[in-house]
């Protein structure tokens, strides 16, 4: 994707992981590849089910393993492969190098333990802070997430605090160490939209101050257009298309692109103008497709489709799909834009 070696922080290379359960192996993950750059922001989108919080708990081992488990490929952070870390190793990257923001943080934190502490915790781990110097800078990072009376707020219990205000704690916990990198899963799913743009708000206002790149995991397009440098859009485990803001919003490729982007809700449509739904289902991952993972949902899947995997395709250097539509044998069709896509 041009990305000079200098400004690569993460570089995932054809990841495989699997989950054996009684029924069989479900392939959550079937080869996925991306790169994240310093003080850049890479959105992983699509629906429920397509792997992003599984591929985003894998560059952390937060996968239950087993389970879980890795079957194949890389996960390079400044160039050492996570795969091969143990346990004991990975402690030294979580919270220090990498953090995460999870989706509910009413389950993320602790609800028998003061927030302040629980922002404390890292700094004395990872820092080797003294408590009163822990304590300082958990005051000031609640202070940072626009927590009013953080000194008050630092001896109080989550239950005390407001949805959006446990989100903000949650990403102070999370930024406290200063981390090179912060994977953020749905981290506006639980809160309403005036606390959503918010927390949108604060994230990149804190990713200028920290310089932290971040992946952030979601399946709204809304959210996705405000804060992401580049996207990635996964489906049944895959990434099926991938390019800048502008060139997924404004010139997407993939028929999957296009269902993502017209269901989403929009000022400027007509006032009785229907969202159109994707229909049908996701394919069952304990036995994937040979062919394109969205051709049984596809209204343009041709008989190559159903057989053969699509080859990828380059749009231009940051930009490219794997869709057999844009191989130069194929039907001409119109292009669809983004008529869909939030503004």
């Amino acid at each position: 994707m041009g990305v000079e070696n200098d400004k690569l922080l993460l570089d995932v290379k054809n990841l495989h992981v699997s989950f054996d359960t009684y029924a069989g192996e479900v392939k959550a993950v079937r080869g996925v590849s991306f790169n994240v750059n310093r003080g850049e922001t890479l959105a992983i989108v699509g629906e429920s089910g397509c792997g992003k919080s599984v591929t985003a708990q894998a560059i952390m081992q937060l996968n239950p393993m087993p389970p879980g488990r890795i079957k194949e490929g890389n996960i390079l952070f400044e160039g050492k492969d996570l795969v091969k870390y143990s346990d004991r190793k990975m402690e030294t990257v979580r919270g220090k190098e990498i953090s995460m923001v999870f989706q509910d943080p009413m389950t993320s934190l602790n609800p028998t333990m003061k927030v302040g502490k629980q922002i404390m915790e890292g700094l004395v781990k990872h820092q080797n802070m003294s408590k009163a110097e822990a304590k300082e800078r958990a005051v000031e990072m609640l202070r940072l997430v626009g927590l009013p009376n953080p000194e008050k707020r630092a001896d109080q219990y989550p239950h005390e605090f407001s949805g959006g205000m446990r989100q903000r704690a949650v990403i102070a916990i999370a930024l406290a160490c200063n981390p090179k990198l912060l994977i953020a899963d749905e981290p506006t799913t639980a809160l309403d939209v005036t606390i959503q743009a918010q927390i949108i708000e604060l994230m990149k206002e804190l990713q200028l101050k920290l310089d932290t790149s971040i992946i952030i995991i979601t399946h709204d397009l809304g959210v996705v257009a405000k804060i992401a440098d580049r996207i990635a859009v996964m489906y049944a485990g895959v990434i099926i298309e991938s390019g800048t803001n502008e060139e997924v919003f404004h010139n997407p490729h993939h028929p999957y692109t296009w269902g993502l982007l017209k269901s989403v809700p929009r000022l400027d449509r007509a006032q009785k103008e229907r969202l159109i739904p994707i229909y049908g289902t996701p394919p069952d991952l304990f036995a994937p497709p040979p062919g394109c993972p969205f051709a049984a949902r596809c209204d343009y899947a041709m008989k190559i489709c159903k057989d053969h995997y699509p080859m990828r395709f380059d749009l231009s250097d940051t930009h490219y799909t794997h869709c057999w539509l844009e191989h130069e044998m194929a039907p001409k069709i119109e292009r669809q834009k983004a008529e869909g896509g939030a503004k």
